[in-house]
């Protein structure tokens, strides 16, 4: 799968997400964060060798519920899940070392 370009405001439920199989990363921002846009680049090169990855790329906001049911905080907040239970997160990512190492492991439990 491609990396996701724009921000969904309509994000799915979270018993949807937690009930996919295999590996997904789920991106929480905004598409005015300085952080967020900073990272993109980082996020799209890492994403490149891992097409099986589905990338949910979600608009948050104060009071959303998708971002406060998974504690979000800061963004952007990268969340990495595999069957359904999360394996890790990475916040505020600053290097595609640390997104790919995520992405990996998430991809080669599902392989």
């Amino acid at each position: 799968m491609p990396m996701t370009e724009a921000y969904a405001v309509a994000a799915p439920q979270r018993v949807d997400l937690d009930a996919m199989q295999g590996p997904v990363m789920i991106e929480f921002g905004s598409p005015w964060c300085g952080h967020c846009r900073a990272a993109q680049p980082l996020i799209a090169a890492a994403l490149q060798s891992h097409p099986g990855v589905h990338h949910f790329k979600i608009a948050d906001g104060p009071g959303l519920p998708l971002g406060r049911s998974f504690r979000v905080k800061l963004w952007p907040t990268l969340i990495f899940m595999d069957g359904g239970t999360e394996k890790t997160r990475l916040v505020r990512p600053v290097d595609a070392g640390a997104i790919a190492e995520a992405l990996l492991a998430i991809d080669a439990a599902s392989g």
